[in-house]
């Protein structure tokens, strides 16, 4: 059984940052990617950002240039620093990990950018 928890999450002012973390745990895990998601309130989720096992990355366009996807392959570990937050980053982030076994989801971190 594989286990993904996210970590991180919390109030920010506009322009602030934070760093997310999602861990994925479990036997026999070989990770081809590891991606962030996130879902604001009635809107569908969207892809953020993921990071493959070649070390290619893929950004959504609203947060190019802000936000950065990193890894710790040995800790199956993957981050998003976002920095410049923006109101409409208020959102539930998701941490998706694609392995050999199948598509895993942790529970969900709130972010929420408000003044």
């Amino acid at each position: 059984q594989v286990q993904v928890v996210e970590s991180g999450g919390g109030l920010v002012q506009p322009g602030g940052s934070l760093r997310l973390s999602c861990a994925a745990s479990g036997r026999s895990l070989s990770i081809y990617a590891m991606s962030w998601y996130r879902q604001a309130p009635g809107k569908e989720r969207e892809l953020v950002a993921t990071i493959r096992i070649d070390k290619t990355v893929n950004y959504g366009d609203s947060v190019k240039g802000r936000f950065t996807i990193s890894r710790d392959i040995a800790k199956n570990t993957v981050y998003l620093q976002m920095n410049d937050l923006k109101p409409e980053d208020t959102a539930i982030y998701y941490c998706n990990i694609n392995s050999r076994v199948g598509l895993h989801w942790g529970q969900g971190t709130q972010v929420t950018v408000s003044s």
